[in-house]
């Protein structure tokens, strides 16, 4: 009996000491509460919100925006744009749906802002239910809208291929009540706050600045150069165009602008580069409007074997961005950050979904890429590590 008992006491002692130790420890973490903003006590099991939205908190804030709206709007920048973690769970109730109308979506900046987009309405709860390709033919965007629009979506984010030609059938969508937000222009005719909700774009101005300096710089200043432009009513590549070119005159007087060429496709940019190099052998440099284009010079210039040239771009595609890191004949760009402008854009039709005021010109800041940073830098536009074939070029 004497046994028995002392075996019965132990077993309650062992017990007391379990449940003291699992008391403080155990308890928080089975069944934590938290106040909330009213200071109401909370049970916190699975989340059902996602948190506040944001573009990357690493992009700087302190940077001057350059550049100006379609309709000369002061641009506000992309950092100021949020979604609190109730307007998420408000958003997600709902039920949404969106579409996605590229212009042309082969590249990587198209890529980029695709997955932006999918992964911002992702965590809104808002299901995807088309991507198109327009492969820069207004006409194919015009019935790639009409498609769009049967499947009944609640915001159709875009980026026209031509202002005018496209512009009634956005102005269709928009009367339906489909909230628009465009990457980069907007149609002609249309109203922010009223057909639309806002444009969202890169830098452009600082973009265009930032390749001017680049070339400035690997040119020790002096030296003639050719200028690639985009010919087309673009809004967004004019202004890299004109960036370029006013930084060029402006500040380096030395380095002399001896030719142009347009592309409308972009593809186009061997043949003006061969034709620019034939007509001036001695030229020192040229400016591609975009990186497609400058692929094409690079091989223009491989073609007449020039690897001294020095060559300028804007966009941090692929192979742009080994040529950069091996240092090659590209020597350095401006970068749009597309992954980010694709979550801005996500958090615009959010607020238009809210009914919040949206500001009508909405811009990421630029980012200057040279040999030097180009690693780090691809992680910022993209969100992830370089490919190793150009993290190892860049060693």
């Amino acid at each position: 009996m004497k046994k028995f008992l002392s075996m019965l006491i132990v077993v309650l002692l062992l017990s007391m000491v379990a449940l003291v130790g699992c008391s403080p420890k155990e308890n928080a973490t089975n069944s934590s509460s938290k106040p909330s903003d009213g200071g109401k006590v909370e049970e916190t099991g699975e989340n059902t919100t996602s948190g506040p939205i944001t573009i990357n908190p690493e992009i700087s804030g302190d940077q001057q925006i350059l550049s100006k709206g379609p309709h000369g709007e002061t641009a506000i920048s992309a950092k100021t744009l949020q979604l609190t973690e109730e307007e998420v769970q408000k958003i997600k109730e709902g039920k949404y749906k969106a579409a996605i109308v590229m212009h042309y979506a082969g590249n990587d900046w198209s890529t980029a802002q695709i997955d932006g987009l999918k992964a911002t309405f992702k965590k809104m709860g808002i299901e995807v239910v088309a991507v198109t390709d327009a492969n820069f033919k207004a006409e194919k965007q015009v019935s790639d809208i009409e498609t769009v629009l049967a499947k009944k979506p609640d915001i159709i984010v875009s980026i026209p291929v031509d202002p005018v030609s496209t512009a009634e059938a956005y102005r269709k969508a928009a009367e339906a009540g489909v909230k628009l937000v465009f990457m980069d222009n907007a149609p002609q005719g249309l109203t922010a706050g009223k057909d639309y909700v806002s444009v969202v774009s890169a830098d452009n101005y600082g973009n265009g600045v930032a390749a001017a300096e680049i070339m400035a710089d690997k040119l020790n200043g002096k030296g003639k150069i050719g200028v690639i432009f985009h010919d087309a009513d673009f809004f967004v590549t004019k202004q890299r165009t004109e960036a370029f070119e006013k930084t060029i005159k402006e500040k380096y007087p030395d380095i002399k602008i001896v030719a142009r060429g347009g592309i409308t496709a972009p593809n186009d940019g061997e043949k003006v580069a061969s034709g620019m190099l034939t007509k001036h052998p001695d030229l020192d440099g040229i400016f591609a409007v975009w990186d497609v284009p400058a692929e094409g010079a690079l091989a223009a210039a491989r073609t007449a074997g020039r690897d001294d040239l020095v060559i300028t771009t804007i966009d941090l595609g692929t192979n742009v961005a080994l040529e950069i890191a091996s240092g090659g004949i590209v020597k350095g760009l401006g970068a749009q950050l597309p992954y980010d402008q694709g979550i801005a854009e996500a958090i615009l039709a959010g607020y238009a979904l809210l009914g919040k005021q949206a500001p009508p010109y909405v811009a990421v800041p630029s980012l200057k890429v040279t040999k030097e940073n180009v690693l780090d830098a691809w992680k910022l536009v993209y969100h992830k590590d370089a490919p190793d074939s150009i993290q190892n070029v860049a060693k």
